[in-house]
């Protein structure tokens, strides 16, 4: 069982899901080192103190991973003195658009109809598998980009948890970080201080009866057959890790190298 190293991470108060993935097992016995990847959900409520707080990492770039829809919905990032920030929507605006939509205004009936039995946690499984297989050209451009001078680097979504969930999950798996290490990092998104606060419309005691949460919960969980269908979806496609990091994302030796050298004590 691996152990990760204690985090003093800051609890933001407009910024859900922050942390460090520093100190996380390499299958070789070394660290990710600290200060140089950072998660989050999207930066648009940051507050004042965590706006200095963020501004204090000397972060170089931002990878926002939401798509025009996310951007609407929630607002654009709170602006960084001399950080880039690199827009790669890692979904389609239009993809789920109705489904989202029904999620954040349908009443339980509807909800019923597209979450019940299974169907909101397949959806899942679904999305995981279709990030690694046809985001390849985004992923390449994140550790491309690492991998040359974009450190430290902050990778986001909405929540934190499945797009930038995935992603750090690719950079970590690129530097050899032990898999059991990267799915506990993964499931630290369930933690109550980080989890997405749904938006929905109505009354509290319409919008978020029990039952209603009950529903919601695959789509707002980090479950880790999520991650495993994203793995799986690399073995069933590529044949293995080495394999998808060459021919997918297009990282040669030299680049891992590179990558390793940037993120690994």
């Amino acid at each position: 069982m691996t152990q990760q190293v204690p985090s003093t991470e800051p609890e933001l108060a407009g910024v859900r899901n922050f942390r460090d993935v520093g100190g996380l097992p390499t299958v070789d016995g070394r660290r990710v080192r600290h200060g140089v990847l950072y998660r989050s959900g999207h930066l648009a409520h940051a507050t004042p103190e965590d706006t200095v707080f963020l501004a204090s990492l000397g972060l170089h770039t931002i990878f926002d991973f939401r798509n025009a829809a996310d951007q609407k919905l929630e607002g654009p990032d709170v602006a960084l003195p001399g950080v880039r920030n690199v827009n790669l929507p890692l979904s389609d605006p239009a993809d789920g658009a109705e489904f989202w939509k029904m999620v954040r205004d349908g009443d339980l009936d509807q909800l019923r109809a597209i979450l019940d039995d299974g169907k909101g946690a397949a959806r899942m499984v679904a999305s995981y598998r279709s990030i690694v297989k046809e985001r390849t050209g985004e992923h390449s451009r994140v550790l491309h980009a690492i991998a040359e001078d974009s450190v430290p680097a902050l990778l986001h979504c909405a929540a934190g948890k499945d797009r930038a969930g995935v992603s750090i999950a690719v950079t970590l798996l690129a530097v050899g970080v032990e898999r059991d290490a990267i799915v506990a990092d993964y499931l630290e998104s369930n933690a109550k201080h980080r989890r997405y606060r749904v938006r929905r419309s109505g009354s509290a005691e319409t919008a978020y009866t029990p039952e209603v949460m009950e529903l919601l919960s695959p789509l707002f969980d980090a479950r880790a057959e999520y991650l495993s269908a994203a793995f799986d979806s690399i073995e069933e496609t590529w044949g293995g890790v080495d394999a998808y990091l060459e021919q997918g994302l297009r990282l040669t030796p030299r680049t891992r190298e590179r990558l390793r050298a940037r993120l690994i004590d």
